[in-house]
């Protein structure tokens, strides 16, 4: 049975999947830049930011001294971005915050933070191998055959996959040769701060050192975006495969 999402403004969502809805039709209906002028929406957010501050930050407040305004911004990372709220401080401090993970009510565990961190660690150079193999091999078209179905794709419909072994498990290998199995030592990840969009590795490297292990085990594939589900229970057959070294 699905759980409700209450918030303290007297919202009451019927399920996470409902509440997370919400807030993407909200964020839909702004542009980039734009003030979240209507009440109820600046209402909605700040009692999901309250969510947020109570279920899900392990840092310091999101709200701190008092919520100003509320703004759609343009979040971007290595090869990324994506549309998101940002929340605007009384004292004029700016700080992003996930209205998916407000809405879920926890915050990611441990080794979900490894694992960005991890592909953080590599996304310029999966993003470098992605532009180079439409550079070299794209028909006049512009397009590239999934090495699954062998349909033309273009470079916004492909994506560059793990094919064997899946990205998950070289993060977990990863762990088990530093010795971080159980536990990651303390400092090894970026700390929550304001306007950190994501999490990488303190140290630089150690983030290299990741880089080196997974360049080295890595095979990858072209794929595209529509194709159909992977199972991830037997070596898949990589009719292209695309290696670092």
């Amino acid at each position: 049975m699905a759980k409700p999402v209450e918030l303290t403004n007297g919202q009451l969502f019927k399920s996470k999947k409902a509440a997370e809805q919400h807030f993407r039709e909200m964020l839909a209906r702004y542009s980039d830049g734009d003030q979240i002028s209507d009440y109820q929406d600046h209402s909605d957010l700040s009692a999901l930011l309250e969510r947020f501050d109570s279920l899900v930050s392990d840092g310091s407040s999101k709200i701190g001294p008092g919520i100003k305004r509320f703004e759609r911004r343009m979040n971007k990372g290595d090869g990324w971005s994506s549309p998101g709220f940002w929340v605007i401080r009384v004292d004029d401090t700016p700080t992003d915050f996930s209205y998916v993970q407000a809405v879920a009510g926890r915050p990611k565990s441990d080794a979900e933070e490894f694992s960005v961190a991890c592909h953080n660690a590599v996304s310029r150079d999966l993003l470098a191998m992605k532009q180079r193999q439409f550079d070299h091999f794209a028909g006049p078209d512009g397009l590239i055959a999934c090495d699954i179905t062998e349909n033309l794709v273009g470079y916004t419909e492909a994506q560059l996959s793990h094919a064997h072994p899946p990205f998950g498990i070289i993060v977990k290998e990863f762990r088990k040769v530093k010795g971080w199995g159980e536990i990651v030592p303390p400092g090894t990840l970026t700390a929550s701060a304001d306007a950190q969009i994501s999490t990488h590795f303190a140290d630089k490297a150690i983030a290299q050192e990741f880089l080196k292990f997974h360049h080295d085990r890595a095979v990858l594939r072209i794929i595209g975006k529509d194709r159909p589900p992977i199972s991830l229970s037997s070596v898949p057959v990589v009719k292209r495969p695309l290696r670092f070294r």
